[in-house]
């Protein structure tokens, strides 16, 4: 079983930054790869950026390509999400998955969730 709860969540104006973290429970941490979701009102959540067991492979949206960065730290059990360049429709609820997706795109191919942390950007 794993634990997850996300932090780092706020306001932010427009061309602002925030850096998200997830924070994992357990010691088999290093045997998932990790996700960051997210879920705007009235939309189906979505992808946004994933990151295998040893931060060699990553994978993000296109939507959020050269401003978004994953990253983890396995020695903290964390999964970081650097967000540059915010925009208005970046703002949603962020969500942090970990698992061993048959499809990284795919939320149902996750096992865990955490509760979630908003973003909330002004224009």
């Amino acid at each position: 079983q794993v634990q997850l709860v996300e932090s780092g969540g706020g306001l932010v104006q427009t061309g602002g930054s925030l850096r998200l973290s997830c924070a994992a429970s357990g010691r088999t941490f290093t045997m998932y790869t990790m996700g960051w979701f997210r879920q705007a009102p009235g939309k189906e959540r979505e992808f946004v950026a994933a990151i295998n067991w040893n931060g060699v492979n990553t994978n993000v949206a296109e939507s959020v390509k050269g401003r978004f960065t994953i990253s983890r730290d396995n020695a903290k059990n964390t999964v970081y999400l650097q967000m540059n360049n915010l925009k208005p429709e970046d703002m949603a609820i962020y969500y942090c998955a970990a698992g061993r997706p048959y499809n990284i795109y795919n939320t149902r191919s996750y096992d865990y969730w955490g509760q979630g942390t908003q973003v909330t950007v002004s224009s």
